[in-house]
């Protein structure tokens, strides 16, 4: 990479990057994104695709206005996006099967029932199903089953491509996206004069961090705090003797993502080991005893692959989104934690709006950077 120069430079190539690359281009600010190891490397890549708005940690309050904002603009880019750029993400809708398989997953269950019921947006219901109702819909649930819900509204789409096609869209708008890592900032008068690469540096108007839990390596740059951090995950992809899932189907501690290519995808582990990306034999062991007790039939299910990834949380679970402190033109966008796939587009507006005007409509409440100031 020679010395060069850019409006904006984004580290990162996840979701929240990619999505702030694409809205700046759309408003005429041209990106440039530095991405070390390829679009979408980490957990927007191998995240299981579901696009719940309605449930999550920090719902209702204050994350589900800006859940339901980017889940209207994901609606939105399923239609743009593959015009745009020629890739099929499988943007769709993806109804939840919900079933309880002891007495104490009752309550959950009613809970769930009444969010869908009551969501301030419409598309969105559930209904009550008794034993024999779950096994109808889908007979290869466990006869342990108890009751469960039928939810309708929510969302799904295959997250590597997602992630590749809002690059791919932002680069057809002006963008660039260059392989190399960031080293370091140059720094004058209370700005980011350029950004230091392994392969020589961008000179910059502005400097968006979107490294997920690799954020942290610019605390030091800057001398401030960007407390986010990895949480683990891993899923077990299996190919089932017989045909996919209808739902997403959830129970007995599994989760099980149904993907248009017929897998279903199994997990997933909450894991706070640092940025350990190892797969382990008792993860995989764990998921997939979860996974057969709620659908026995897996028992004789191919397991495809075994994937890891580490998702960026926050100490409170909120993102980080903004303007960071003391500095004119540094901006953070991370922390969507295990939500990134599906708040990735309002988080990248909201950036994207406020790097270029100052001021968004997206909810941004209890994302502001400088709530951490001071705690590094």
């Amino acid at each position: 990479m020679s010395d060069q120069a850019a409006d904006v430079v984004i580290i990162g190539g996840g979701a929240a990057g990619c999505a702030a690359a694409y809205y700046l281009a759309a408003s005429g600010v041209k990106a440039t994104v530095i991405e070390r190891e390829g679009i979408a490397s980490h957990a927007s890549g191998y995240n299981a695709g579901g696009l719940n708005p309605l449930e999550g940690h920090g719902w209702p309050d204050p994350l589900m206005p800006m859940a339901l904002q980017s889940f209207a603009l994901h609606k939105e880019l399923w239609d743009a996006l593959p015009a745009e750029t020629g890739i099929d993400y499988n943007g769709r809708i993806m109804s939840i099967l919900k079933v309880a398989l002891d007495p104490g997953d009752l309550d959950d269950l009613r809970a769930t029932l009444e969010t869908f019921n009551s969501a301030p947006e419409p598309g969105f219901s559930a209904e009550w199903l008794e034993r024999e109702d779950v096994l109808a819909l889908e007979p290869r649930i466990t006869p342990e089953v108890i009751a469960g819900i039928r939810a309708v509204g929510n969302g799904a789409l295959d997250g590597l491509e997602f992630t590749q096609a809002l690059a791919a869209g932002a680069e057809k708008l002006g963008a660039t996206v260059v392989a190399g890592s960031a080293v370091g900032f140059r720094l004058g008068n209370g700005k980011v004069e350029s950004v230091v690469t392994s392969d020589g540096e961008i000179a910059c108007g502005a400097v968006l961090i979107a490294a997920g839990p690799w954020c942290r390596t610019a605390e030091q740059w800057l001398d401030i705090a960007i407390p986010v951090d990895p949480l683990k995950g891993q899923i077990i992809r299996v190919r089932p003797d017989g045909p996919g899932l209808d739902y997403e189907l959830i129970g007995g501690g599994s989760s099980m993502y149904a993907k248009p290519d017929g897998l279903i995808w199994c997990g997933a582990t909450e894991e706070e080991v640092g940025f350990d990306l190892s797969l382990t034999d008792e993860a995989r062991d764990d998921i997939m005893r979860r996974a057969r007790r709620l659908m026995p039939a897996l028992s004789s299910a191919e397991q495809v692959l075994h994937t890891a990834c580490l998702r960026p949380v926050t100490p409170d679970w909120l993102p980080l989104v903004g303007q960071a402190p003391g500095w004119d033109n540094v901006y953070i966008c991370t922390g969507g934690q295990k939500k990134g796939i599906l708040l990735g587009p309002a988080m990248g507006k909201g950036i994207a709006e406020i790097m270029a005007s100052g001021s968004t409509d997206i909810s941004l409440e209890g994302c502001d950077p400088g709530r951490f100031a001071g705690s590094s």
